[in-house]
C-alpha cells in the first residue's frame, strides 16, 4: 500500500466524518464540515502529488482517486442543496454531477478501446476543479457575507463543467461517430 494510496483512503474515510459533523446540532458545524473538507480537498492534491514525484502510481489509486474525488463532490453538492435550497442552485449541482456521470462513463469506453488519452483531464477542467473546490467550501462554511463568492464560483464551475464536457464529447466524436456506425450497418452487436 503506497502512502498515494493512504491519502486517497484518509479521503474516503473523511467522507462520514463530514456528513456527520455537517448535520451537527452546534454552532460553527458547517464551519467544522468545510474544514474536514479542505482536508480532504489537501489530500486530493496531495496523493497525485505524492503519486507522481515518487513513482507510486498504482491500478488501485488510478481506481480509487476519482471515485474518492467524485464522492466528496456529490455529496457536498447534495448537502449544500438542503441549505441553498435555490433552483440554480440545484440546477449547477445538477450540472455538475450530471457531467461527472458521463465523462466517467466516456473515459472508461474510451480506455476499452485505448483511446484514454484522447479524453484525459485538459487545463479547463482543472480550472473548472479549482472554482468547484473554492466554491464547496465557501458556501460549505456558510458565512452569509462570503456566500456571494461562493455563488459565483459555484456558477463559474457550472460553466466550465458543460464547456468541458463539450470538449470531451468532441474529443471522442470520431469514435462514438465509429462505433455507431457499425451498429446501424450491422457490423457489430448492439451493446446493454
Amino acid at each position: 500500500m503506497t502512502f498515494a494510496n493512504q491519502l486517497t483512503l484518509i479521503r474516503i474515510a473523511l467522507i462520514p466524518l463530514f456528513v456527520l459533523v455537517f448535520f451537527l446540532p452546534f454552532t460553527g458545524a458547517h464551519f467544522t464540515a468545510a474544514l474536514i473538507f479542505s482536508a480532504a480537498a489537501i489530500t486530493d492534491w496531495a496523493d497525485g502529488y505524492v503519486a507522481r514525484k515518487y513513482n507510486q502510481s498504482t491500478k488501485l489509486g488510478a481506481f480509487l482517486d476519482p471515485v474518492a474525488d467524485k464522492l466528496m463532490v456529490v455529496i457536498a453538492l447534495v448537502l449544500l442543496v438542503t441549505i441553498h435550497p435555490k433552483a440554480w442552485f440545484a440546477t449547477c449541482a445538477v450540472v455538475i454531477v450530471g457531467r461527472e456521470i458521463v465523462i466517467s462513463a466516456l473515459r472508461e469506453w474510451m480506455a476499452e478501446l485505448g483511446q484514454r488519452a484522447s479524453v484525459a483531464v485538459s487545463y479547463i477542467g482543472k480550472v473548472k476543479t479549482t472554482l468547484q473546490m473554492i466554491a464547496l467550501i465557501v458556501l460549505l462554511a456558510d458565512f452569509p457575507w462570503l456566500n456571494w463568492a461562493g455563488y459565483i464560483c459555484l456558477v463559474a464551475a457550472a460553466a466550465l463543467t458543460l464547456w468541458s464536457m463539450v470538449l470531451y464529447l468532441k474529443a471522442a466524436a470520431p469514435f462514438l461517430l465509429a462505433d455507431i456506425g457499425k451498429n446501424e450497418s450491422g457490423d457489430a452487436p448492439d451493446g446493454e
